[in-house]
């Protein structure tokens, strides 16, 4: 009884922090005609540190983690991922790139049995031929919209799950704020970097030729600053969420709900922006969360086992 009601509470958190997530990354597109991709994780990252930090400390979370290379390396791939997603959220309907990095729980498969010898039974091998064909509708190269951006948000899925592989392998027993402050530290240098080489280089770029991805440091708008405040306490606000789902629940359990991000990001997209994936891209987008979902309970019912 106690363990139901404890992961009842944890989806509750995890619904709620994926729905707020959900909400604020449509806004993405109204900052990416002001400033760019690198500037804006640049300035979230910072802004998210000098909150985030502070508050731990104060309540005695453990910041400074046990293993730094491991963290490091964790934190690499998962601020990569994110680099991908923001770049394609810009200009891709949410829909398309929330499905892309759902791919992740396939890719933890694919690379836990290769590089880690999980075994892999014909559940898991038929979620993975599910999720590849739900891939395929929602890129559908026979329709001849094929591009390079089509594949960013797979490319997020692929960065996003190695993440998980070395949360799970290598970064046991590192505290939520180790890992939450090393995410956004590497997402931050990221940015850094991006800016230094626009810098460096003397490009003038503009946000609304050059792209959200193609653009270095702009003056800061009214509506370019209020959005990335916004987005990043409203993100704060729901990876706090998140995190705590995970923290009163066996990850297992928790994982699934995170694709209430899908309905969040497909239902404000729809009232904002008009946005609605055609039926094609919805069965695919279905396709990809049953494999998703498929392999997060066959991986619960082999620890339980």
């Amino acid at each position: 009884m106690v363990t139901s009601q404890r992961t009842a509470e944890a989806a509750l958190f995890a619904v709620a922090g994926m729905a707020l997530l959900g909400f604020i990354d449509n806004f993405v597109k109204l900052m990416a005609a002001d400033i760019g991709l690198w500037q804006f994780h640049f300035a979230r990252s910072a802004m998210v540190l000098g909150v985030f930090v502070p508050i731990a400390l104060v309540l005695g979370w453990r910041v400074r983690p046990l293993r730094a290379g491991a963290v490091v390396f964790r934190s690499f791939f998962t601020a990569t991922a994110m680099v991908f997603y923001f770049a394609a959220v810009a200009v891709l309907p949410i829909a398309q790139v929330g499905a892309g990095l759902f791919t992740a729980p396939i890719f933890v498969l694919i690379i836990s049995a290769q590089f880690y010898g999980l075994p892999v039974g014909r559940w898991r091998v038929f979620a993975v031929a599910l999720g590849f064909s739900g891939v395929l509708l929602l890129l559908r190269p026979e329709a001849g919209s094929l591009e390079a951006m089509s594949f960013v948000p797979i490319l997020a899925g692929l960065f996003y799950g190695y993440g998980a592989v070395c949360t799970r392998v290598y970064c046991e027993g590192e505290s939520t704020a180790t890992l939450v402050t090393g995410f956004f530290l590497v997402l931050g240098l990221w940015g850094a970097l991006g800016l230094t080489y626009f810098w460096t280089t003397g490009a003038v770029t503009d946000p609304s030729i050059d792209g959200f991805f193609g653009s270095g440091w702009q003056p800061w708008t009214g509506n370019a600053l209020f959005w990335t405040v916004a987005q990043g306490l409203v993100s704060l606000l729901g990876l706090g969420c998140i995190t705590r789902a995970y923290q009163i629940a066996e990850a297992s359990r928790v994982a699934v709900f995170e694709y209430a991000f899908l309905i969040s990001a497909g239902f404000w997209a729809y009232i904002f922006w008009n946005e609605l994936p055609d039926a094609l891209g919805l069965v695919g987008i279905a396709l990809i969360v049953a494999a998703g979902v498929v392999i997060i309970l066959r991986s619960r019912e082999d620890a339980v086992a």
